[in-house]
């Protein structure tokens, strides 16, 4: 069946063409996925019950449905399971902050990057999710919440420019005018490194942040935790980011996931600072969140705040990452794992 949550607004004025519609109706339909959100085509009363029989019978409106929500009693985060259409799973994540409402997504069923710190990646890669089904990530959190989402983070299971061409219309849809209109300056893409497709997503120009999951200060410890480092050497990867910071004009950012006697000593930091540079540029230390799958452990908030005091003294931009869900499978696929296991 026709995707069409996955269209832009021309792409559905020439669908509706196709079926003898008038233009206008590509607008109305459009706003009703994009805006309203709209769960069934039912709900659609503007639109003609013929037309929207015959969209039942050959256009799939993407919808997930929740499998799972966890709520922190902590600080109110909610991790969403959601069923795709093919029975498939995907984990989501809901984030209030000061400036507003932060979802993350997933870009993929599963993960092929094989981070070893990373339950997403335990089970392995099933498939690239659809723009709809990154999308709907999103709108179906709106509706739960009853809130409007201010911020995108694509960070969730898997490694979004391994879905490079479902990433980009996933971003023009979203922060299209015609639908929610989220600023693309709020959106944070997520990568592990992937060097030819950092270049790629430079030339697109778009206002996004782009972060890099970088965890080592060198090639040798990068190996060790990131198989893709194998592929792409440290400093091409650096020099990748910096590339992109210079076409775009955006800061851009190091996630450094630090884990107790592996990356977080003093030398560490000195040798992440020179490799870096303080040029626009931010690096967000994560304390890890262990998984029973891994031995790894956290370092302890003394070492983290060690760890930041030495950057800082490099002039390097620092924030650490506020710990949110606690209390709850906080960890990229822990949900998703759980539920696979007990089913």
């Amino acid at each position: 069946m026709t995707d069409i949550k996955s269209m832009n607004i021309d792409e559905l004025t020439e669908y509706m063409d196709s079926l003898g519609e008038k233009p206008f109706r590509a607008k109305q339909l459009y706003e009703w996925m994009h805006v309203h959100l709209a769960r069934d085509y039912d709900e659609m009363t503007n639109l003609s019950k013929t037309l929207r029989g015959r969209l039942k019978e050959e256009a799939s409106l993407t919808t997930l449905k929740p499998v799972d929500i966890q709520i922190s009693k902590e600080d109110g985060t909610r991790k969403y399971l959601f069923a795709l259409p093919d029975g498939n799973m995907v984990e989501s994540v809901l984030m209030r902050y000061e400036h507003g409402i932060s979802v993350c997504i997933s870009s993929q069923v599963g993960c092929k990057m094989g981070c070893r710190f990373c339950a997403s990646t335990i089970d392995g890669f099933l498939r690239n999710l659809a723009p709809s089904e990154m999308l709907d990530q999103i709108y179906a959190i709106s509706r739960d919440v009853n809130e409007r989402v201010s911020n995108v983070v694509v960070m969730g299971t898997g490694e979004p420019l391994d879905n490079y061409d479902n990433l980009l219309r996933f971003i023009r849809l979203i922060t299209d005018d015609n639908g929610l209109n989220i600023s693309q300056r709020n959106i944070t893409v997520s990568t592990c490194g992937l060097v030819p497709r950092i270049y790629d997503l430079a030339e697109e120009k778009l206002a996004i942040t782009l972060a890099l999951s970088l965890h080592a200060p060198t090639q040798a410890k990068r190996e060790q935790i990131m198989p893709v480092a194998r592929t792409y050497n440290i400093e091409e990867v650096v020099d990748a980011m910096k590339h992109y910071r210079d076409v775009t004009g955006r800061r851009i950012t190091y996630e450094y996931t630090l884990i107790a006697g592996v990356n977080d000593s003093d030398e560490d930091a000195e040798k992440l600072s020179g490799l870096i540079g303080s040029k626009l540029s931010h690096v967000n230390l994560i304390p890890v969140n262990p998984i029973r799958e891994r031995s790894y452990d956290s370092t302890t908030d003394k070492g983290v705040l060690r760890f930041k005091k030495k950057l800082e003294k490099n002039a390097i931009n620092v924030t650490i990452r506020r710990e949110m869900g606690r209390d709850i499978d906080g960890a990229c696929g822990q949900l998703r794992r759980r539920h696979m296991k007990e089913g």
